[in-house]
């Protein structure tokens, strides 16, 4: 077995990191509960629009 120093160690875990992308999965789950959340306020804030003659 290799022994690697830290220096390498921290580059290597560097240049993995880099390649992993932009976290596409996190995006789409935030847009998802944004939108979620700006529907369910409409859903139920449209009830107050009515008025009772």
């Amino acid at each position: 077995m290799q022994h690697i120093p830290h220096a390498d160690r921290l580059a290597a875990a560097a240049t993995a990191a880099g390649q992993q992308g932009t976290g596409n999965l996190l995006r789409v789950v935030l847009i998802v509960m944004v939108v979620g959340c700006v529907l369910t306020a409409w859903f139920l804030l449209r009830g107050y629009k009515r008025k009772d003659d």
